[in-house]
């Protein structure tokens, strides 16, 4: 069967791959710890399922403006200018289904064949994948763990070439929790807008950060700066509101407009059901998120102690999101693997324990723990690995 050569060339999800293969081994009847979800374990929050409920009996259950429904719209302003202080009108922001449509459709509108991407590493496995779908090139800069995994104004000067078309921030980072500073993005944003650059800035995890640290946005910077951005977001993390699918893009009207030209010949419009519950989870009280981002605050502080004791085990402690991203390397070696792949996969396979091998995220020296699931389960998987280890020696 002969296929189009821009999907032959993708690589698959190794989050999917990993979290596949757990639930066969479940399947099975195995007690497989599953650290490989990038989803919050708690359920969306009554008010915003009360609101898709009656939005459904309200008869709210027809088409939308490609773009998202004007009161969702205008509600992501406001979030915004309270949040972030950043003023945006409705005509400047686009709603699609989950934050991975919206990137999508915005590098579909960015990038001509062979356009340049600039991708820090360690990254979000989709980001060189829809790059590719849509005939750019991915650049990647390293993000060396010694500067927190962060790329410097001078690593991407480096990087910048007369095919440059954008730069990925995202902070935090998925996959290492990294916070990028005030001082960090204002010296990105400035070279940015000196080389013409367009800043995609994925702020998902925004708001959950710890010990604290507060959030900054790289529109922030300036006015200059945030005419050459495109904020990326939604409610999936902060809300717990993976499966509903509302993200948004908020930036330059003509880019906007592009967007919402494609989207209304591939997706038509997002959930009305789950706009209406979007609304009334930016409407609504926000102690969910609180709560829930102390839930995290206080796994983190307890798993990251534990798995610091393991032989061979280092990790940077993150200030968002929730993942550690532990360097394995070493870890491999005493245990008689010869990458952090095949480690990986023994975890699996033999202490059942599921993490994602950092090579999915270009970073093959490291994994990935979501700590997005009870204490006491993450407390039995730690606990499995050290054994695992120790016995491995």
């Amino acid at each position: 069967m002969k296929l189009a050569n821009r999907v032959a060339a993708l690589t698959p999800s190794s989050t999917l791959a990993i979290t596949a293969k757990a639930k066969e081994l479940k399947a099975q009847g195995h007690n497989v710890i599953g650290l490989g979800a990038g989803e919050p374990d708690f359920n969306t929050p009554d008010n915003i399922i009360e609101a898709a409920i009656t939005a459904m009996k309200e008869g709210h259950t027809k088409y939308t403006p490609s773009a998202g429904l004007p009161a969702l719209k205008q509600s992501i302003c406001k979030k915004l200018l309270t949040d972030q202080q950043l003023e945006y009108k409705p005509s400047e922001v686009l709603v699609g289904t989950g934050a991975k449509f919206v990137l999508y459709a915005l590098f579909q509108v960015l990038l001509n064949k062979d356009d340049e991407v600039i991708i820090p590493t360690p990254y979000w496995v989709s980001y060189p994948e829809q790059v590719k779908l849509a005939e750019g090139v991915p650049v990647y800069v390293e993000g060396k763990e010694e500067n927190q995994f962060k790329v410097t104004v001078e690593q991407l000067e480096a990087a910048i070439t007369d095919k440059t078309v954008a730069l990925i921030i995202n902070s935090p980072s998925n996959p290492t929790g990294m916070l990028y500073s005030k001082d960090e993005l204002q010296a990105i944003g400035e070279l940015c807008v000196k080389h013409n650059i367009w800043i995609v800035s994925d702020e998902i995890y925004e708001k959950l950060v710890y010990f604290g640290e507060t959030h900054s946005s790289i529109a922030q910077v300036s006015d200059e700066v945030k005419a050459k951005t495109i904020i990326i977001n939604g409610l999936s993390k902060s809300h717990s509101m993976t499966g509903w699918r509302i993200g948004y893009a908020a930036g330059p009207e003509g880019i906007i407009k592009s967007m919402t030209d494609l989207s209304s010949h591939s997706i038509s419009n997002p959930t009305s059901i789950a706009q209406y519950a979007a609304i009334a989870a930016y409407e609504g009280s926000q102690d969910p998120v609180e709560t829930m981002r102390q839930a995290f605050e206080q796994r983190l502080n307890v798993i990251y102690d534990k798995l610091i004791t393991i032989p061979g085990i280092s990790c940077i402690k993150p200030q968002g999101a929730f993942y550690l991203f532990p360097n394995a390397k070493k870890c491999a070696e005493l245990t008689g693997y010869n990458n952090v792949d095949d480690f990986a996969t023994a975890l699996l396979e033999e202490a059942l324990v599921a993490v994602v091998p950092g090579s999915g995220f270009g970073a093959p020296e490291n994994i990935r723990l979501s700590y997005a699931t009870s204490l006491e389960q993450l407390e039995e998987a730690v606990d499995r690995i050290h054994k695992f280890v120790e016995e491995k020696m």
